[in-house]
């Protein structure tokens, strides 16, 4: 209400005294809340109670995340546990603080229609909104470490958190001020997880190995795939290593790129993801010199797992020398070790995983790289067979096979993390063939680590001899998708490469 007696015109409340801000922001609220009942949505009344529901005490997301653990890969399966962490903390956040602090009573559900509202009226109170905060709180874990997934799921999540207003539940400032809590628990993860991946590495995981220091980047040949991302950091490192030389490559003429920098520098540098890594990596084991590597990818599970958090690190271990000694997989075809090896710094699989790579790789850039995940999952556990092969002169038949550069920690036929890279030992872990795909790899995902099942099998080696694989069989390691041999040996060598990290 306004008084109009002539003088200045003032705001007022309902009783006719001035209308303070909290007032003026309630009488916003209630006018966009009628606003939304008044507006006929097409489909809207089908959909979003529905939706709303689906939503309740996080179970839609609780299910988003477990079909990405159980189908996706490890990049997934990460962003998903990053998706339920943030969630978990958004919801302790708004059932603790947040709605016994402000204590906001329902809307009036006047002008609702009643086919919008839920058969049972939520009991707590109104801010901020939980189903928000949830919604936001997933799709920020998710998106911090796998943007295209986050970039699927926030339509999603948008229409969680209008259906609060739409079904009569909640203010708009109260989902407003449940997505902005969502979105924090998410960051606020995401920091943690930073924090944690740096000072992960303890003081007895360390194996310090002579490198020459570089002092602004002299001597060091930095070979950056604008392929996979990384070009954006090439001006960023010229600028930090100023005596080094940058060198920009498309992915097709990486391997002769590397091999020559490798030849003629004191050290080699990398700034790409995990596949652009093990060519860079594969390069200075046959050259003999250290490496260098700056995160840059889309993935950078190696960089991560070996605690640099951000180029800035190894650039300040460049130039002071600091390196450290890691371990390396190697896999050499044929029955006899003679043929030309190929490395593996985090993983190498054969089966459901390799086929599900290809087809990923294959779709992506037609439809895009989340749906073409989830087209070919569905596609792979529907018509793949079990790939029957010779393990250690045995005959088995497996689903997947994979083989870890040291032990990898958390559940599932192919796990997460690992505490060290200096491990003399390759972590093999099986999934029998034999019944369904799905329900196969399922147990096996909800298998500990260094288990023994009808479905699981986990062991460390450190070497493992793989014969009559089936012409035409796909092989993945570290991202990279190809033609597996007929037959090869992997092995473990442990202390092979120094790399660059501050102490």
């Amino acid at each position: 209400m306004e008084r109009n007696d002539g003088r200045k015109r003032t705001a007022t409340d309902a009783h006719g005294g001035p209308l303070t801000w909290r007032g003026a922001v309630a009488q916003w609220d209630r006018a966009l809340f009628d606003a939304v009942a008044r507006r006929h949505w097409p489909g809207g009344d089908r959909v979003l109670p529905r939706l709303s529901r689906a939503a309740d005490h996080g179970l839609l997301w609780g299910g988003i995340g477990a079909a990405l653990a159980v189908f996706g890969s490890a990049g997934v399966r990460r962003a998903a546990l990053h998706g339920a962490a943030s969630l978990a903390l958004a919801s302790a956040t708004v059932n603790t603080v947040g709605k016994w602090s402000v204590r906001r009573a329902r809307p009036l559900l006047e002008g609702v229609p009643a086919v919008r509202l839920p058969a049972r009226q939520p009991w707590t109170t109104s801010f901020p909104s939980g189903h928000s905060a949830s919604a936001f709180a997933f799709l920020t874990g998710l998106a911090t470490v796998a943007p295209g997934w986050g970039l699927a799921v926030a339509p999603l999540a948008a229409s969680v958190a209008f259906s609060r207003v739409y079904t009569g539940a909640h203010y708009p400032t109260d989902v407003l001020a449940g997505s902005a809590l969502g979105v924090g628990a998410g960051l606020v993860v995401r920091r943690l997880v930073l924090d944690a991946e740096r000072a992960r590495t303890t003081p007895g995981d360390e194996h310090p190995a002579p490198a020459p220091a570089l002092p602004g980047g002299a001597g060091l040949t930095v070979v950056v795939n604008t392929g996979s991302g990384g070009s954006g950091g090439a001006q960023a490192l010229r600028e930090a290593l100023p005596a080094a030389e940058v060198v920009e490559v498309d992915g097709s003429e990486l391997p002769a790129v590397l091999a020559e920098a490798a030849a003629r520098s004191t050290a080699l540098g990398v700034c790409g993801g995990d596949g652009t890594v093990n060519a860079a990596a594969s390069a200075a084991l046959r050259a003999g010199i250290p490496l260098a590597v700056f995160p840059g990818g889309t993935l950078n599970h190696f960089a991560q797992d070996f605690g640099l958090v951000g180029p800035e690190d190894t650039c300040r271990a460049v130039e002071a020398g600091q390196a450290v000694r890691v371990g390396v997989g190697r896999f050499t075809p044929g029955p006899d070790g003679s043929a030309e090896p190929g490395y593996f710094l985090n993983t190498f699989s054969l089966g459901v995983y390799p086929q599900l790579l290809g087809r990923r790789l294959r779709w992506a850039p037609r439809i895009g790289g989340g749906p073409a995940a989830v087209l070919a999952a569905v596609h792979v556990l529907r018509t793949e067979r079990p790939l029957r092969l010779r393990l250690a002169g045995r005959p088995r038949k497996v689903w997947l096979l994979f083989a870890g550069n040291g032990t990898y920690h958390g559940t599932g036929p192919t796990p997460r993390r690992r505490l060290s890279l200096r491990e003399p030992h390759l972590d093999i872990r099986l999934v029998h063939g034999g019944g369904r795909p799905g329900i196969r790899l399922l147990a096996a995902a909800l298998a500990g680590p260094l288990t023994r099942s009808p479905a699981h099998v986990a062991t460390r080696l450190t070497t493992l001899h793989l014969e009559d694989i089936p012409p035409g069989t796909p092989v993945a390691y570290d991202g990279e998708y190809a033609q597996a041999p007929s037959a090869c040996t992997l092995e473990k060598l442990p202390s092979a490469l120094t790399v660059y990290r501050p102490r």
